[in-house]
Parts: structure tokens; C-alpha cells; sequence
């Protein structure tokens, strides 16, 4: 058997399913592979993910939705790197993954790309949309 490392994801706020609808619903190869997700009468919300594995921009992730809170989330220092063919898929990423987050920075050239922008979805998780 080979190793293999995939990112996990660990909401917080019982948003997992709502967050990976969006990835999923962004990218043509987007899809949700497993998802189990928590029985009632445990300590879990009945119906958050105790484990989802999904696809999009061809990375696989893990994802759960942990209901201990936590005094730590998502950090922008891991995000996904996306390299968009066109200055218009580059612009519909940046304004969906946008919506209700936070724009780290607006798309512009920085010297390293002459088209990049950096933004921070409503679920925390951080994009670095380029311009390929």
C-alpha cells in the first residue's frame, strides 16, 4: 500500500456539509466521494459530518465537523492554490469564494504573478486564485 497525505478539514459551527456543497458546486470535477455523517443520541448535532471525504479542482479532502469548540480555527497559512485558465473563471472564483468572507488580496499583480488574488471563504478556509 502507498501512503497518501489529503488535506483534513475540521469545521467548527456544524458548517461542513454547507461548506463543501460550495467547493464541490465550484469545480466541474466536484463531488462528495463518503460522507457519514453523526446518528442522533450521540454527543455530536444529528446530521453533522463525522467524516466526509470529497473532490474539487482534482484534490481529494477530508472533512469532519467537530463539535468540541475549539480555541483555534483555520489559519491562512494552508490554503488551496488554484490556477485558473482565464481572467474570467479567475474572476467568478474570487467573487464566489468571496461571498461573506474576507479579501487578503484583491486580485492585482504582486511582482510574482501579474494576476493573483488571495481570499478567505466564509468557513475560514483560504484561496490563492491564479492566474495561470
Amino acid at each position: 500500500m502507498t501512503d497518501r497525505a489529503l488535506p483534513f478539514l475540521m469545521f467548527q459551527g456544524n458548517v461542513g456539509r454547507e461548506a463543501l456543497d460550495l467547493y464541490v458546486g465550484l469545480f466541474d470535477d466536484g463531488e462528495i466521494l463518503e460522507l457519514d455523517t453523526y446518528p442522533a443520541g450521540t454527543p455530536a448535532p444529528e446530521g453533522s459530518i463525522m467524516r466526509a471525504r470529497a473532490r474539487f479542482a482534482g484534490q481529494e479532502v477530508y472533512a469532519s465537523d467537530s463539535f468540541v469548540d475549539h480555541a483555534f480555527d483555520f489559519t491562512p497559512s494552508i490554503s488551496f492554490w488554484i490556477e485558473c485558465d482565464s481572467a474570467e473563471r479567475q474572476e467568478a472564483l474570487v467573487t464566489a469564494l468571496g461571498v461573506g468572507g474576507d479579501m487578503l488580496m484583491p486580485l492585482d499583480n504582486y511582482g510574482f504573478s501579474t494576476r493573483f488574488a488571495w481570499v478567505q471563504d466564509r468557513f475560514g478556509i483560504t484561496w490563492q486564485v491564479n492566474l495561470a
